[in-house]
């Protein structure tokens, strides 16, 4: 397998440390609000990594980490009244919500929280302190960029013309106007812990160095997270870790593009941004995973209900498609348990063309191509003259194919032209006064998950969440 490697910028074969496992960091939300379609984008795309890896036999020790404590958490506890914790203890909720409606394999991802190692934090601060890394000016712990010769080697940045740009506003206790703070001192209403340098609270990279480390080891496999962190985020990570350990932080880095609004990239600070709950309570959120699958990750995407919109329609195609070959199955004689080697040829070259896809730097928009073709194949060619075994085989190979994607996990899903009818027909139900055959079909419906409305302009229907 061949991943684009942010560190290198060029596509490498994928060789992990430990040949029976692979070690991923993939850096999570700040919990103080609702993660938006942005952020969704590289929890769906690196869960689609190592579900694949996965299928390749690996085990895959998982994190995303929660960041919370900084600015904008201590902001957001300030507006609402509350404390920190308490802010972040309910946004880890609602992401939880948001990552299993979006079929992220969460029962399987280790999610540490910063403040739950602040202990962890404080040594590696004063290591990075005695290995003359780290300094303190009263109270707050900065990492020198001038002893780390290596500063800048993920993002191409180059010191002297960072140092030259920081230099209007710039905190002049810094020995270098572009050292990042490591440690923070106590302000005045924000939550604090002590340390060797006074009462204070983590910066915000340093957290991301310490539990990978904690977690996963001094050195991982990869190490993921949205194009906007590689610097300075990244960046800052790398030299916080390397200059502790004297190792590589992480082999492989990748970087997913951003999804823009009207060619604007989103962000909560522009208010561009739509939520993933906000979006869930007017379409399944298995469209937006489809919606992020059907572009390469390392490239930028427009965000728009136009588009959700297609994206429902390819969705409804492939469950078109599952449901045909699913409803064959099911009424085929099982005895004839022989699979035709013409379509079994047929079918294991799509198999084959989707690993290919995948094998290169994880291309899931071809990938998916590769099932769109497969459910044509099996519309066009299987009937109920096939072989119950042939008919397995093929339904297998989709629902392999599909679950890598983490697409087309709901069994007899209901699709919308479905309802249409099913809502006018429980309508001519209710005018014959056949109450009966009109309360089954709205049982029916909720049964499926879909809740039906009954308002004075007609009945209404929408999934359940």
């Amino acid at each position: 397998m061949k991943l684009y490697n942010s560190l290198t910028r060029k596509k490498e074969e994928f060789i992990p440390l430990n040949k029976d496992k692979v070690t991923m960091y993939v850096c999570g939300p700040t919990v103080y609000n609702y993660i938006h379609v942005g952020n969704a984008r590289p929890l769906i795309v690196f869960d689609v990594l190592r579900r694949f890896l996965k299928t390749k036999g690996y085990k895959v020790d998982y994190l995303v980490n929660f960041t919370d404590i900084d600015d904008k958490m201590i902001e957001k506890a300030n507006e609402e009244g509350k404390t920190v914790k308490e802010i972040a203890d309910k946004f880890i909720q609602e992401y939880t919500v948001d990552a299993n409606n979006l079929q992220i394999l969460e029962g399987e991802t280790i999610h540490p929280r910063a403040t739950e190692n602040i202990d962890e934090i404080i040594e590696f601060i004063e290591e990075l302190e005695k290995k003359g890394f780290a300094y303190n000016v009263n109270g707050d712990v900065y990492f020198d960029i001038s002893k780390w010769h290596n500063y800048g080697k993920l993002s191409n940045k180059n010191i002297e013309e960072l140092q030259s740009g920081a230099r209007i506003g710039v905190n002049t206790e810094k020995r270098n106007p572009v050292d990042f703070a490591l440690w923070k001192s106590k302000k005045e209403g924000e939550p604090f812990w002590k340390s060797p340098w006074g009462e204070g609270r983590p910066g915000w990279h340093i957290e991301c160095s310490v539990m990978a480390r904690k977690y996963l080891g001094d050195t991982i496999d990869i190490h993921a997270g949205g194009h906007d962190l590689e610097f300075p985020h990244h960046e800052n990570e790398i030299a916080q870790s390397e200059s502790l350990t004297g190792k590589p932080f992480a082999n492989y880095w990748l970087h997913n593009a951003m999804i823009n609004v009207e060619d604007i990239k989103m962000s909560k600070s522009k208010l561009n941004f739509f939520t993933v709950r906000g979006i869930s309570e007017e379409y399944d959120l298995e469209i937006v995973r489809y919606f992020i699958l059907s572009s390469h990750y390392r490239s930028p995407i427009n965000f728009s209900r136009e588009i959700l919109e297609q994206s429902k329609n390819g969705l409804d195609r492939l469950y078109n498609g599952k449901n045909k070959l699913k409803d064959l199955l099911d009424t085929s004689d099982r005895q004839d348990t022989n699979v035709d080697s013409k379509i079994k040829e047929k079918i294991d070259g799509f198999k084959v063309e989707f690993n290919n896809s995948m094998e290169d730097d994880l291309n899931t928009s071809d990938a998916l191509s590769k099932v769109f073709e497969l459910i044509k194949y099996t519309n066009t060619n299987l009937n109920s003259d096939v072989s119950y075994g042939t008919l397995k085989y093929s339904y297998d190979a989709l629902t392999q194919l599909s679950d890598i994607l983490g697409l087309l996990y709901k069994e007899n899903e209901i699709l919308d032209e479905e309802i249409t009818l099913l809502i006018e027909k429980r309508l001519e139900a209710r005018k014959n006064k056949d109450y009966a055959l009109a309360d089954k079909i709205r049982d029916d419906l909720k049964e499926k998950g879909i809740i039906l409305e009954d308002t004075k302009r007609g009945t209404k229907w929408k999934r359940e969440i």
